[in-house]
């Protein structure tokens, strides 16, 4: 239960950090182009739906990659979880929204996502590794 709230919370952390900078610094002339997107988010809508997803997530992952459970299985993992949403947001919302250019907003959600789902990678990796695996690799690597 424990390893299931990190990785919620890594998901948290690694959706807010990403995309906060995405939306209010790196791109923010991007976004404010685009008229349907609120001036004022509701904020507890996203932090509500990114716990959802980072409990969804932490569940699958948790079921599903079993062997090692290294860093390349978890950025695997969570960049196949990120094609699954980031396809959603950078294509269709392009497809069914008046956005000002359809390729830079395919290209700033595809590369925000592609970050976002490697940080949380990384940090899943870290929450699910196995403590006898890093243990040997410690040791190993001392030698």
């Amino acid at each position: 239960m424990k390893k299931h709230l990190l990785a919620v919370l890594a998901y948290l952390a690694a959706t807010f950090i990403i995309q906060a900078v995405s939306h209010f610094v790196v791109n923010a002339g991007h976004y404010a182009a685009v008229a349907h997107i609120r001036k004022e988010p509701i904020f507890p809508l996203g932090i509500l739906s990114m716990l959802i997803q980072g409990s969804v997530l932490s569940y699958l992952y948790k079921r599903t990659v079993t062997d090692g459970r290294s860093i390349s299985d978890a950025v695997r993992f969570a960049w196949l979880a990120g094609a699954f949403l980031i396809s959603y947001i950078a294509l269709a919302e392009a497809a069914k929204y008046s956005v000002p250019a359809v390729a830079s907003w395919i290209a700033v959600e595809a590369i925000a996502g592609f970050a976002q789902f490697t940080f949380y990678g990384v940090l899943l990796s870290f929450i699910y590794r196995d403590r006898a695996v890093a243990t040997a690799t410690a040791r190993m690597s001392a030698m």
